[in-house]
């Protein structure tokens, strides 16, 4: 089963057995740039520098995608560019929510709601298929840990995490500097076209902010 990036690291963030999820406010923020990276690669925006540009509207047959195409038209309120950061700050919440959906319903897995101390309401989301992120371990392993060469969606996956600091979510038990350093790698690689490369720099870079930003926000 073929999931996009933004589901992959939810995915990646949830516990297994609770379906909690772990480290969710930089989770958060990769997910929002996940979606965005997609629509990149689809050629649907573009992301130059720190500026985000709508450049095609045609859909892509991803409800996930496509949705958010109609949502970056609204928002950029027939600006020809706006702030990434800006974007990610927007969509950071909502792009949780709907790549949660997305992997309800293809069954990967479930929502479950409950009330913690009888009064607050919670939702939780227990694995229902392991397959799909063994598949997904396995294909980080093979080019963080063995040093494959990557696919472009594996690098911008890594990329991604890197930048929003989740090593852990992906590799627990490995140590964080290899794990670090070989992603950087990934990231910096040549392993798609320098336009591509830049734009994932850019978004890394965008991504890093905002999750710079909540943690010394939480830390306050």
């Amino acid at each position: 089963m073929t999931i996009t990036l933004a589901e992959e690291i939810m995915l990646l963030s949830l516990d297994d057995e609770s379906g909690s999820a772990k480290q969710r406010q930089a989770a958060g923020w990769a997910v929002a740039g996940g979606i965005l990276l997609e629509l990149v690669l689809a050629e649907r925006v573009s992301v130059v520098g720190k500026y985000l540009e709508l450049v095609d509207t045609m859909p892509t047959g991803e409800r996930l995608l496509d949705n958010r195409t109609a949502l970056i038209e609204a928002w950029m309120r027939g600006r020809s560019k706006r702030r990434v950061t800006e974007w990610l700050t927007k969509d950071q919440p909502k792009a949780v929510r709907a790549a949660l959906e997305s992997l309800c319903e293809r069954g990967v897995v479930v929502e479950e709601r409950r009330r913690a101390l009888g009064l607050f309401p919670m939702r939780r989301y227990p694995e229902a298929d392991g397959t799909v992120e063994g598949e997904l371990r396995e294909r980080l392993r093979a080019v963080v840990l063995d040093g494959a060469d990557p696919d472009m969606r594996t690098a911008g996956l890594i990329a991604l995490i890197h930048s929003a600091k989740l090593h852990a979510l992906a590799f627990p038990d490995s140590p964080r500097e290899q794990v670090a350093r070989r992603m950087a790698e990934v990231a910096a690689g040549q392993w798609a076209t320098e336009s591509i490369r830049a734009a994932i720099r850019d978004m890394q870079a965008a991504v890093a902010a905002v999750t710079v930003v909540t943690v010394l926000a939480a830390g306050t």
